[in-house]
């Protein structure tokens, strides 16, 4: 009696291999954009918790804090929070107020580089 091999013929192997190619055509070029609109919504939630922050802040002590980190110390942040674009706490571009008597951090943008995917700069935000 002959026994016959088991298991796949190239043919077959070939054919899953170019299955699995298509879906990936179909599926990665919607990843990557997703994965860019997921950190441009966490940078504008950032940013709008952080004006919030500086803002109550202002509220609570009549003047604006001197550095992002005062409002660590003073316990208004458990931590400074990531630029998504950027991955870091230090790129953050701080404004100061007109009235430099009042502290230092009036408002604060993204230091991100580039446009966001509508074309807007990430500096402007």
């Amino acid at each position: 009696m002959k026994k016959t091999a088991r298991g796949f013929t190239l043919i077959e192997l070939l054919v899953v291999l170019g299955i699995v190619a298509l879906m990936l055509t179909l599926a990665v070029p919607r990843y990557f954009p997703s994965v860019d609109k997921s950190r441009e919504v966490v940078l504008a939630d950032n940013l709008r918790n952080l004006r919030g922050l500086i803002d109550q802040y202002y509220g609570d002590t009549g003047r604006y804090p001197d550095s992002l980190d005062q409002l660590v110390e003073k316990k208004y942040l458990r931590a400074l929070p990531r630029d998504p674009i950027t991955d870091s706490d230090s790129t953050w571009i701080i404004v100061p107020p007109e009235d430099g008597l009042k502290g230092n951090v009036y408002d604060i943008r993204s230091g991100a580089p580039g446009n966001d995917r509508s074309g807007k700069p990430y500096a402007d935000w």
